[in-house]
């Protein structure tokens, strides 16, 4: 498996075939440089990273500029030629048992959407519902929502709940999926709440453990579709996504920043 793209030589050189089997007229930007199958590779390395692109450009002895075309022209091929192997709640088995969980995929903080805001993660992203089975595979990853979404709607704007009676072997009902807290009230098996006030009951403790002791590979599962080797690349912030008070705000006032006081302060 490549590092830069995590997925393996194969697999790019069977995207790219399928790219150039859809797009016989591939986009001018890095092809003469580039070729068909480092292009791709450099997108897939930038959407993987979310590196500066400037050093994707020196990675790949190209301009800043043209790896700027490269991405901007590729990623769309990319989006579309993989939208079709991409499992939809439909495409899911309605009999199996999956574990679910919600991640936030971060984003620049834009001033003029504040839905996109996160109350749960202090920052700015969108919502995703992620699904494996028992066994720790990947089977489904919803369509993104509004940051500010919480997981209980998201799960429930997905239709991951919603099995039709007629998918479903006669006298057979929909499967308890597994999930956290956060989905008390749906139907979802998860971690008993401790009550107000009252320590939480051994059986109830008992109870708990096992269903972390499952959940826990969803988590396993988000981290593997995320870089969290290194933070992400934030872009910086213009004036336009700045509040109109910044200059007067004291968190912009370089004398005041921890780094500039004294150890006795």
């Amino acid at each position: 498996m490549n590092s830069s793209t995590r997925i393996t030589r194969s697999e790019v050189v069977d995207l790219c075939e399928t790219i150039h089997a859809a797009n016989p007229d591939l986009p001018a930007f890095g092809a003469r440089v580039l070729g068909l199958f480092l292009c791709v590779r450099l997108t897939l390395t930038y959407l993987r990273h979310n590196l500066p692109q400037g050093l994707v450009a020196e990675v790949y002895g190209v301009s800043q500029a043209t790896a700027s075309r490269v991405i901007t022209a590729y990623t769309p091929l990319i989006a579309r030629a993989l939208e079709v192997s991409a499992p939809t709640v439909e495409d899911l088995d309605p009999t199996v048992q999956l574990i679910v969980d919600g991640t936030l995929l971060q984003c620049w903080s834009w001033a003029d959407h504040p839905e996109l805001y996160s109350g749960k993660h202090q920052t700015t992203g969108l919502n995703v519902q992620v699904a494996c089975t028992l066994s720790g595979t990947l089977a489904w990853v919803s369509d993104p929502h509004d940051g500010r979404v919480h997981d209980t709607e998201a799960l429930r704007r997905c239709g991951l709940l919603d099995v039709p009676p007629a998918d479903l072997p006669e006298g057979a009902s929909p499967p308890q999926h597994i999930g956290d807290k956060g989905y008390i009230g749906l139907g979802v098996i998860t971690p008993r709440r401790k009550p107000a006030n009252l320590p939480l009951h051994p059986d109830d403790k008992a109870c708990s453990t096992t269903v972390n002791q499952v959940r826990h590979k969803i988590e396993r599962v988000i981290a593997n579709t995320q870089d969290l080797e290194s933070p992400a690349h934030r872009l910086q912030k213009t004036t336009r996504n700045l509040p109109g008070n910044h200059h007067s705000h004291p968190r912009n006032h370089i004398h005041l920043h921890p780094m500039n006081k004294p150890h006795s302060v």
